[in-house]
């Protein structure tokens, strides 16, 4: 791989705007496209495994299917469900910091990245995490790169904590209207109730229940609900990771709203999905400016996901003296402006 790693480097030092790209899949995601591809898929493979340890490391081109298939021959999975929307390659879920699903119970794809190998600006390979280098500035640097759309820097290897496969699995579905739904999922985030993952949407609650036979068995008696077949819920839940759903089809804008999961129902115009126990609200449609506004006064911000007029940015504007900070570590790492120009906020 020496010779792929000297080939980015060489094309770094060019010091000319570069799109690093994996499968593309999160091509929609965030700011304009801008620079020559770079692409990393040449990049690939897994260094790395030990599944006593729970710890699995992949070069960036790696595909994520693939890491995955190698997990589930151990039977352990990526807890937070990382979204593929296509070819992924592990680099590119890292740089994109998406999580699926399960992510409101098992953590975000952050917390499970335990180290990275950058390439900066410079053309340095630069260590972060708990195998080499101790982190820089007070930063959590691995995390810092995880949902940073690869504009700190080209990620060549990730290390990622993995987590057992649950030894059961049941999801249930109720008729609710959206205030009892969140009222229901904000009661039973407080029992010991092993949730782990929720869908409200057209007033249809679907929950998955996951973790020990006698807990999921108990828990099913507690709450009730209609029991869903196993393969019904499997596809469910996978099209809701991967955005196959009716829902999600179509060009009007798509916004994902993160607000408190106590926040109650946010008077917008358009169809709504929730998830992550209320934390998590989609919105078809809307204007920027009211979408924003409701999302703030929720206490929480929101994204232009997909689709929609960027001219006024993607994610929510940074106060001041954050987007310093941001400037700041983007001089650090990148101080010539190559990697994903515009690609996460217009100033850099």
């Amino acid at each position: 791989m020496s010779d792929r790693i000297e080939e980015y480097r060489s094309r770094i030092l060019e010091r000319k705007p570069l799109r690093l790209r994996g499968g593309g899949s999160k091509d929609f995601y965030g700011g304009p496209l801008a620079g020559d591809v770079l692409d990393t898929r040449g990049h690939s493979g897994i260094v790395g495994y030990e599944p006593t340890e729970l710890v699995i490391t992949a070069r960036a081109g790696t595909p994520l299917a693939e890491l995955e298939s190698t997990l589930a021959a151990r039977r352990q999975v990526l807890a937070c469900e990382p979204p593929h929307f296509g070819d992924a390659t592990v680099g590119g879920a890292v740089a994109a910091g998406l999580s699926g699903p399960r992510r409101a119970v098992a953590g975000s794809l952050r917390d499970y990245v335990l180290g990275v190998k950058l390439m900066d600006g410079e053309g340095r390979e630069l260590n972060f995490g708990g195998q080499v280098m101790k982190n820089v500035a007070g930063f959590d640097v691995s995390r810092l790169v995880t949902g940073s759309l690869g504009t700190l820097g080209l990620i060549l290897e990730v290390s990622l904590k993995v987590m057992p496969l649950p030894v059961a699995e049941t999801t249930l579905r109720f008729e609710m209207p959206q205030d009892k739904a969140l009222d229901a999922l904000n009661g039973w985030g407080g029992q010991p109730v092993p949730l782990a993952a929720s869908c409200w949407q057209d007033t249809v609650l679907t929950l998955r229940l996951a973790g020990a036979q006698a807990a999921v068995r108990a828990a099913c008696d507690k709450l009730g609900g209609e029991r869903i077949a196993e393969t019904e819920a499997a596809g469910f839940w996978s099209a809701l990771r991967e955005q196959t759903t009716d829902y999600f089809a179509g060009d009007a804008p798509l916004w994902r709203l993160s607000v408190p999961s106590v926040a109650p129902p946010l008077d917008l115009p358009g169809p709504q999905l929730i998830e992550w126990g209320g934390a998590q609200r989609w919105l078809r449609g809307g204007d920027a400016s009211r979408v924003r506004e409701a999302a703030a006064k929720a206490g929480g911000h929101a994204t232009l996901f997909r689709g929609g007029d960027k001219s006024s940015g993607v994610f929510a504007p940074l106060p001041p003296a954050l987007m310093e900070v941001h400037r700041r570590l983007k001089q650090s790492f990148d101080p010539y402006g190559v990697f994903n120009p515009g690609r996460l906020y217009s100033e850099f």
